[in-house]
């Protein structure tokens, strides 16, 4: 007669003592907030494609382009029209000049973000052209330019240049008060000063209008 053996329960180590951590969870409160810094930096970003790319409002500032343009009139300044297409004579556009920056904002790591005072101007030559005020009046490649609608006064006469291979020629349609591709200090611009076409006046309402 065998003995039964008594039966041996195993029993297992206890998992090591470690209490599971919940995850902590945004309040209510949090959540909302963060969800209006996103949605603003999108909507940040956007507009600044929208305004490098696409468009741009711009405050007319002064009176070199009366009668085209009025003081404190505020134009639609593509960017779209040379994003695709070529700069065109006679065009009426935003520019900068050279050494005219309005600031810089150091991003760090030697990196910087320059901003430009901006001008509004009408292209008169394109790269390879002549140019040359001759008895107040404005010739191109030898040909006569039409007088724009008002100029205040006949302008001082210019010598001929002829324009290099990446040089354009800005003038104010009030040529008596423009300071222009005539200075010295401004002079033949190049390409990538130029910011955008003005396409029409936005602002006054009762001024909405094309511009050519």
């Amino acid at each position: 007669m065998t003995e039964q053996q008594p039966d041996i329960k195993k029993t297992e180590p206890a998992k090591g003592g470690r209490k599971e951590k919940k995850k902590k969870e945004l309040s209510p409160v949090k959540y909302e907030i963060m969800s209006w810094v996103v949605t603003l930096l999108c909507a940040l970003a956007i507009a600044m494609v929208i305004r490098m790319f696409v468009f741009e409002p711009i405050r007319v500032d002064g009176t070199s382009m009366t009668n085209t343009l009025q003081n404190n009139e505020i134009v639609y300044v593509s960017k779209l029209d040379y994003l695709f297409g070529s700069v065109q004579r006679n065009d009426v556009v935003i520019c900068r000049y050279p050494n005219r920056t309005g600031g810089s904002f150091a991003l760090g790591a030697g990196l910087s973000l320059d901003s430009y005072t901006l001008f509004v101007k009408r292209l008169v030559a394109l790269p390879g052209d002549t140019v040359m005020i001759s008895g107040g009046k404005l010739y191109v490649n030898g040909s006569l330019v039409e007088d724009p609608e008002f100029m205040g006064s006949v302008p001082r006469d210019f010598s001929e240049i002829t324009l290099g291979e990446d040089q354009y020629f800005v003038m104010g349609d009030n040529r008596l008060t423009s300071h222009d591709s005539r200075a010295s200090d401004v002079g033949p611009i190049h390409r990538n000063m130029i910011m955008g076409r003005v396409r029409f006046v936005l602002w006054p309402l009762n001024r909405i209008r094309g511009i050519r």
